[in-house]
């Protein structure tokens, strides 16, 4: 039937984008899903006015027969025959969910009032990470491991369970939500909303709205989630610009598919920038030995937002190419604007650059080999303002670094990578003891082994090297394991 046809194709659609980079998926799927969904929703049209066809016709030739309990006349050829075209139409009409999430169709008549409108769906589904291992720090998350979903001390740990939901608000709008649990280094939960915000899905012009919180767009790797990471732990220079769990915020952001006749895409997110989430903005910091909060030394005001010059401005600037039939290279430019905390007219700047190049041959089986080679850089400015009780200048503190990352999938399930990490910064004031500035390199190798798209086991070894504790050596083992159908990540 031409309804299968198009189910048919909706899936194969949606396994053929699986092995393509993120930007290539987004631009495979806004073109092709609009005519696609109509495709499908006019099939499904008129399948459904077959079955309310036969539906009447059947509930005519039923109502003519006597209405016996106890003895009921046998049906009728003609009965029969129309009770199983109808059983046939009607299993065809509630097709599995598409892969690419379009629309499902609309269900049979007989359903209770107040329900949700035919596009409605929803997936909800949990992962988890759990990481062993050793280091020579005696506790890692002091100066080595200092992001939120990096191993947090020597032994076992579990610093990321994510309950993750989607679906289908309306014909107009997507939603998401992403519930994290977190197990500190004494076994004791941690819970935060990390994300929950709707998509638009039919604006024109090629044109999308994001409203909610969010991580923001900013170059490759913030704005995944941590099992979708190629190493254990986060890249130490985005650690430094954007804090222990990315640089994420409530706010909306609009985004632009360029008619170019290669992939373009300008993002535009405006957030409230204020908290720990917003780590060189509007942060207020820690506190110290006698419970003042600080940042970078300095006693932090409470600033309030005064007007749009206090927002959190991010612009990103991405296009991919295809250099050849087995290679494609995406490159990207991205920006961070806002006010910081430590006085009323401080400001941070942050400039990152990336770029992703992959190679997999055109007759890879089930996906493999295939190179890909990722690579980060960023550079911030940090004005801050004078704390006169701390004896500290006012001072614009710039850091920099870089993280360049290789993985190669060499035969089915599994991989092996390298990646690099080297952060820098010029001296200040408040240097002594800050984890967080001065310079520092990390050479990471890793090993992953893939028994099924639902579960993960990977090796990694560690060599810090830092200007404040200078050599520590870590191995990590990190198992992972899924439930459910999980909502697609950008890659």
């Amino acid at each position: 039937m031409k309804l299968r046809a198009v189910i048919a194709g909706i899936v194969v659609l949606g396994l053929s984008v699986v092995a393509l980079p993120a930007e290539d998926q987004v631009q495979q799927l806004k073109l092709q899903l609009q005519q696609m969904q109509a495709e499908f929703e006019k099939a499904r049209q008129q399948q459904q006015a077959q079955i309310d066809a036969l539906t009447r016709k059947l509930a005519e030739l039923s109502a003519a027969q006597p209405a016996a309990v106890a003895a009921a006349p046998a049906k009728t050829d003609e009965q029969k025959k129309l009770e199983q075209e109808l059983a046939g139409g009607l299993s065809t009409a509630a097709p599995a969910k598409p892969a690419v999430a379009a629309p499902e169709p609309a269900p049979a008549p007989a359903i209770a009032s107040g329900a949700r409108g035919s596009s409605a769906y929803m997936n909800i589904s949990y992962d988890a990470l759990v990481v062993g291992g050793w280091s020579t720090a005696a506790d890692p998350s002091a100066q080595v491991e200092l992001g939120d979903h990096d191993p947090i001390k020597r032994g076992f740990a579990l610093r990321n369970g994510e309950i993750a939901v989607d679906g289908a608000i309306d014909p107009y709008f997507k939603g998401f939500a992403n519930i994290v649990l977190k197990l500190d280094a004494n076994n004791n939960t941690e819970i935060e909303l990390e994300e929950s915000f709707l998509q638009s899905t039919s604006l024109p012009n090629n044109l999308q709205l994001k409203i909610g919180q969010f991580f923001a767009g900013f170059g490759r790797q913030n704005a995944q989630h941590p099992h979708t990471w190629n190493f254990v732990d986060q890249p130490l220079i985005l650690g430094r610009t954007f804090g222990p769990d990315g640089l994420r915020s409530v706010g909306a952001q609009l985004s632009w598919l360029a008619p170019t006749p290669f992939y373009t895409e300008a993002f535009l997110g405006v957030f409230d920038g204020q908290g720990g989430t917003a780590f060189s903005f509007r942060n207020p910091g820690e506190p110290d030995a006698f419970g003042v909060n600080r940042y970078a030394g300095r006693i932090t005001t409470d600033r309030t937002l005064r007007g749009a010059q206090d927002l959190l401005v991010v612009p990103r600037l991405a296009s991919s190419f295809e250099l050849s039939d087995d290679t494609t290279l995406l490159v990207g430019l991205s920006g961070a604007f806002g006010p910081n905390e430590t006085g009323p007219h401080r400001r941070t700047r942050i400039y990152g650059a990336d770029f992703f190049w992959k190679w997999k041959p055109a007759n890879a089986s089930q996906g493999f080999p295939y190179v890909t080679w990722q690579t980060e850089a960023l550079y911030r400015s940090f004005e801050a303002a004078a704390d006169p009780l701390a004896l500290l200048p006012a001072e614009t503190l710039c850091d920099y670094g870089v993280y360049s990352q290789v993985i190669y999938g060499f035969v089915p399930r599994w991989n092996a990578g390298l990646r690099f990490d080297y952060v820098s910064g010029n001296s200040a004031a408040a240097d002594l003891g800050d984890s967080r500035r001065g310079r520092r390199y990390r050479i990471s190798p890793e090993l992953t082994f893939l028994p099924s798209e639902f579960s993960k086991i990977r090796l990694q070894f560690n060599h810090d090297n830092s200007d404040l504790f200078g050599n520590a050596d870590s191995v990590w083992m990190q198992f992972e394991f899924g439930l459910g159908a999980h909502a697609a990540h950008k890659y």
